[in-house]
């Protein structure tokens, strides 16, 4: 069991691991995957930083100028009310006891006795000439860095909260203003005492509490509307250059497949050269056979039949000499006919002025005429014109297809369909024979290797359907690519 629960323990830690290292990652990728968001990022945490910095520095500038103000205030108040008591301090350091009785009196009552805490008198040398506390008076103190500005003829002010006053046994409650207060002889200027008091400071506390959030409102206010004004830029800007970059992309990814198919038509192209060029010389031979078997041979027997006796020589029998030269006359006559079928095979009907369906239209009749058999028909309207080379491709192919069909299923019913639409053309002929078996046609054949280098040529497809239920040859073309 403490085994178990040590595993358990175990995996569930690595799966808190796991999905914090997921978060950490999936958060780094989403701030690195946008501008916008790297700059929300980095500028809030300099955003946030600049506000600290500037409300700290507004703040202390405005506590020290509100605590010296009040300071100010506070010490023209005292020069106006105790000054007038001293005697006169650089002929005597000694205050009697009319004068302390006086400082008393006027220190413990009014508007000053109410807001003092604490009150000092100090000589040029550091000796207390006057305190509440009888004891500090004529002890010599080290001169603090305060009261050696303060005997320097300056003013110097401290805002803060004290636990205790120095060589003092009074325990001030809440914050209290530290003074420094130079007096100076009339006639002169000079400084000849320095007093130093503490005076109840809960108006200041207010005072500088009020000022503080005012002034990091204002700070907070102003960094914050200047970062939405840069953040709205920046994200317009992220945001163009996100679209841009989408539409770059889509773009390079567009022109990568139209070089994947441009290097793939090139690749066809170049095979179908290949292949056109051997299928022209199988043309060839095929066209030398059928003149070497068909009109040659009639010639031949015509030429031979020429040099005979019976008809060179002058004693045959005139009769029988008729009959010879007439039948080499027929033999002549049958070559010229072999050889206009010959060339009628070769020679496209005028196409040029015809549209599509009085292209395939022509091959169905030549056909039919040739062979004496019936194909029935279904053409559809092609709105879209259809280039030279295409209609010389479907006639070809219609003329190939139905010849191929009745040469090895001679009597099965024939069909040929047109169908157009959505910027494709499709061309299908079929029959009901008893199909054949693709695999077993050879290489040398010139039938469907020709149909098919030939449409592929232009960019098309060949589509062979082959089944005991009958045998449809197609092809499609693209009528939107260029011819």
């Amino acid at each position: 069991m403490a085994v178990t629960s040590i595993v358990h323990d175990r995996a569930a830690s690595d799966g808190r691991g796991a999905g914090a290292a997921g978060l950490v990652r999936r958060l780094r990728n989403r701030l690195a995957s946008s501008l916008a968001m790297q700059f929300l990022a980095v500028g809030g945490v300099v955003s946030l930083m600049a506000m600290l910095v500037v409300g700290a520095a507004v703040t202390s500038l405005i506590e020290r100028a509100v605590t010296r103000n009040a300071a100010a205030h506070t010490a023209l108040y005292v020069d106006s009310v105790i000054a007038p008591l001293l005697p006169d301090m650089r002929t005597s350091t000694v205050l009697d006891d009319v004068v302390r009785r006086a400082l008393d009196e006027t220190l413990g009552q009014g508007a000053l006795g109410r807001r003092l805490a604490a009150m000092r008198l100090w000589s040029l040398d550091g000796t207390i000439l006057y305190a509440q506390d009888d004891s500090l008076i004529g002890r010599r103190f080290p001169v603090t860095p305060q009261l050696g500005q303060a005997f320097a003829g300056n003013i110097v002010a401290d805002y803060d909260r004290f636990d205790a006053l120095d060589g003092n046994a009074i325990t001030p409650e809440g914050p209290l203003l530290e003074i420094y207060n130079p007096i100076l002889q009339p006639w002169s200027g000079d400084v000849v005492a320095v007093i130093e008091f503490y005076e109840r400071a809960e108006d200041l506390e207010a005072t500088l509490v009020n000022a503080r959030l005012r002034s990091w409102a204002a700070v907070a206010a102003v960094t914050c509307l200047f970062f939405l004004a840069l953040s709205m830029i920046v994200l317009r800007g992220s945001r163009t250059i996100d679209r841009q970059a989408g539409d770059l992309n889509a773009r390079v990814a567009e022109l990568t497949g139209l070089l994947e198919q441009n290097r793939a038509l090139h690749l066809r192209v170049q095979r179908a050269t290949r292949e056109a060029t051997a299928l022209n010389e199988s043309y060839l031979r095929r066209l030398g056979a059928d003149l070497h078997d068909g009109p040659a041979q009639f010639v031949a027997l015509a030429a031979m039949r020429l040099d005979s006796d019976l008809v060179l020589s002058h004693d045959a029998d005139p009769a029988r000499r008729e009959q010879e030269i007439r039948s080499i006359r027929g033999r002549l006559s049958e070559a010229l006919d072999e050889i206009r079928a010959i060339c009628r095979g070769l020679v496209l009907p005028q196409i040029e002025t015809s549209d599509l369906a009085g292209v395939v239209g022509h091959a169905v009749e030549a056909y039919e005429k040739r062979t004496g058999s019936r194909v029935a028909r279904r053409f559809d309207a092609v709105d879209a014109p259809v280039a030279l080379s295409q209609r010389i491709c479907a006639y070809r192919f219609v003329q190939e297809a139905l010849n191929n069909g009745y040469r090895h299923c001679r009597g099965a019913r024939q069909r040929v369909a047109i169908d157009a639409g959505g910027g494709r053309l499709t061309i299908s002929v079929g029959d009901d024979g008893p199909g054949f078996d693709p695999a077993a046609v050879g290489p040398d054949s010139l039938g469907i290797a020709g149909i098919r280098e030939r449409i592929e040529s232009l960019g098309g497809t060949f589509l062979l359907d082959t089944s005991p239920r009958g045998t449809t040859l197609a092809m499609v073309l693209d009528l939107e690519a260029p011819a």
